[in-house]
């Protein structure tokens, strides 16, 4: 009898584990459910609650949403921002079922990824703000601008805002930190030395005729005379 009980030790420890572990899994279970409804549910109200206050329309105007469908994305900003609210709160529930059950190397690898989408949201954000900020710019330089050469520099405004506005972005992801900042200023510099070297070698006709064309010659004679009679 004795040997009998010592035989069945191991299948007695494997069975109280099995019970002890059952109900832990049945919690996790439960959290996972839960976590998916509350995502659906939270998807919902944030896609139209960023449509009520019409963000779509902003995005629309930057041209956010556009760049998205030319990526492959059938929706727009908006429902980005509804899909990662999604999986943020789907991971945040995966997170506590496997702390739960003491996976602590899955827990730890969720936990990662639950605090880099907040990081992902203000990413967004800020190419929706920046990009409709860049091309407003853009709009009042030609519209403010009464010369033949304004969408040219209308352009280049819009462009130089933007490129700021993705390394603001960049940033918050943590994507390639210092080395972008500094291939930026690399690269920028190289144009300004180039459109320099340009400009000093033959582009002196070019801008003494734009100059004139903006600004003629009797045009500023008549402003040294109003200038010197005041």
């Amino acid at each position: 009898m004795e040997k009998l009980d010592i035989q069945l030790e191991p299948l007695r420890a494997i069975l109280f584990q099995i019970g002890a572990f059952l109900p832990r899994l049945l919690i996790a279970v439960v959290v996972v459910l839960a976590g998916w409804l509350l995502a659906k549910v939270a998807r919902i109200a944030v896609t139209k609650a960023l449509r009520a206050i019409n963000f779509n329309v902003l995005t629309e105007r930057s041209g956010l949403d556009n760049f998205l469908r030319q990526g492959g994305m059938s929706g727009d900003t908006t429902s980005l921002f509804g899909m990662l609210l999604y999986w943020l709160v789907i991971l945040a529930a995966l997170l506590i079922a496997f702390n739960g059950l003491g996976l602590t190397y899955i827990t730890d690898l969720l936990s990662r990824v639950v605090w880099f989408i907040p990081n992902v949201f203000v990413a967004l954000g800020v190419l929706a703000f920046g990009s409709y900020f860049a091309r407003f710019v853009g709009n009042t330089v030609v519209s403010s601008l009464k010369l033949p050469d304004a969408s040219l520099l209308g352009k280049l405004a819009q462009y130089a805002i933007m490129a700021f506005v993705v390394l603001i972005a960049l940033e918050q992801i943590k994507v390639g930190g210092d080395i972008i900042r500094e291939s930026f200023l690399v690269i920028l510099a190289g144009i300004v030395f180039a459109l320099a070297l340009a400009f000093g070698l033959g582009g002196r006709d070019w801008a003494a005729e734009r100059i004139e064309h903006w600004w003629p010659r009797d045009k500023k004679a008549r402003d040294t005379l109003n200038h010197e009679n005041k």
